[in-house]
């Protein structure tokens, strides 16, 4: 899904972080770990509400480009979490039973006749959404906008919280060996930050401002950092998120108030410093009021960049948008370069995905996963997939 959905309005409680396990004993535990099972054990949302579990037959390589991959590791994402509470996102409802999961990397275990780039073995990291790649989005540079576009636990199309998952060769991005497989799932919400501040044309020295520090704004600061901003401010309405998020990547953070945006804006750019306003505003909550404050807070002649959803109306400050002749994007999960780049970022250790994870799962203890992440507990949570 967009990255809307997960960075909620509603702003968590981080919970004391939880040292990520390690995978090295899971795949010792599997035995051969490249082994492929005629049975697919996933994990099931039957309607809102409502988990199973499931063991279908292994899915056979839809083409002689395809690669099959044993899921290790995916993370839980706010849009799973807005499927099972709610049934639907905008015009994807759930009317059958989905597989959620769209966050996730692997280990590669069976190889089309035509796959050239990878071997049985490979850890990899999955882009799940696949485009037609023939319409004039695809063939323009723009497939996240394909009308045919394929969204693994998007309505109908099932996920990745499954034993086995078959992805094409070329949206399977092999993950160097010191990146570990927790990271490699996370390689996924890296990526909508950098289509972000891509789209923000981030440059050395520019100021930053990012409004929500949920896990998509709390990596739309480090990849800013990471590309070169000078000054990155936090906004949220949670302390301990605050709290994080200056030890992770930014270099001010600002608590807002039940104030006007004007105010909200003036007191932002008090903190940070930064009088004549934000080079660049990141908005990554949705919220109508969050949305405003940068609008007020931006530079004249600055980006705006509106990477989350709330309401789908708002009270948006036209006038004072104009009145700066700023620019304003909308962002949509990624495009051609930004899983490589998120990789890059990784390897370089210019980002950190570790310090987001603060709970871990067995596959067994999905449920449990899903409850307790929707009750808005800690940063970012990771189910291991099926032993067998």
């Amino acid at each position: 899904m967009p990255n809307a959905i997960d960075s909620s309005a509603v702003l968590a409680q981080q919970t004391p972080a939880l040292p990520p396990k390690t995978l090295t004993k899971r795949v010792e535990l599997n035995g051969d770990a490249t082994h492929v099972s005629e049975e697919n054990q996933v994990f099931v949302l039957r309607q809102k509400g409502e988990f199973f579990y499931e063991t279908r037959r292994t899915p056979e390589l839809p083409t002689s480009k395809h690669v099959l991959v044993k899921v290790l590791a995916t993370g839980i994402c706010g849009s799973d979490v807005h499927y099972w509470k709610h049934g639907e996102i905008g015009p994807f409802v759930v009317r059958e039973p989905l597989v959620l999961g769209h966050e996730s990397a692997g280990i590669v275990v069976k190889c089309g006749s035509e796959a050239r780039t990878l071997k049985t073995g490979d850890r990899v990291a999955i882009e799940p959404g696949v485009p037609c790649r023939t319409c004039a989005f695809c063939r323009g540079g723009k497939y996240n906008l394909c009308d045919e576009m394929r969204f693994a636990a998007t309505p109908p199309i099932d996920g990745t919280l499954a034993t086995y998952y078959t992805v094409p060769e070329d949206f399977c991005f092999g993950l160097p060996e010191h990146i570990s497989i927790e990271e490699g799932a996370l390689v996924e919400p890296l990526s909508i930050a950098v289509h972000c501040t891509k789209l923000a044309n981030i440059t050395m020295g520019q100021t930053v401002l990012v409004m929500g520090a949920g896990p998509i704004g709390l990596l739309c600061c480090a990849v800013a950092k990471a590309f070169g901003a000078s000054v990155v401010i936090a906004t949220d309405i949670v302390d301990t998120r605050l709290e994080f998020a200056q030890r992770y990547a930014a270099t001010h953070t600002y608590k807002m108030q039940s104030w006007s945006a004007e105010k909200n804006s003036e007191s932002i750019l008090s903190k940070g410093g930064i009088p004549a306003g934000a080079d660049v505003v990141i908005d990554a909550t949705g919220v109508e009021s969050c949305i405003a404050s940068g609008v007020f807070a931006l530079k004249k002649g600055g980006t705006f960049i509106q990477a989350g959803l709330g309401a789908s109306n708002i009270v948006f400050p036209v006038g004072e948008l104009c009145s700066k002749e700023g620019i304003y994007k909308t962002s949509f999960r990624y495009g051609p370069g930004d899983y490589a780049l998120a990789i890059e970022l990784l390897e370089s250790k210019r980002v950190d995905v570790k310090a987001l994870i603060t709970h871990s799962y067995e596959f067994e203890s999905a449920e449990q996963a899903f409850a307790e992440t929707g009750k808005n507990g800690g940063i970012k949570s990771i189910i291991y997939g099926p032993r067998k």
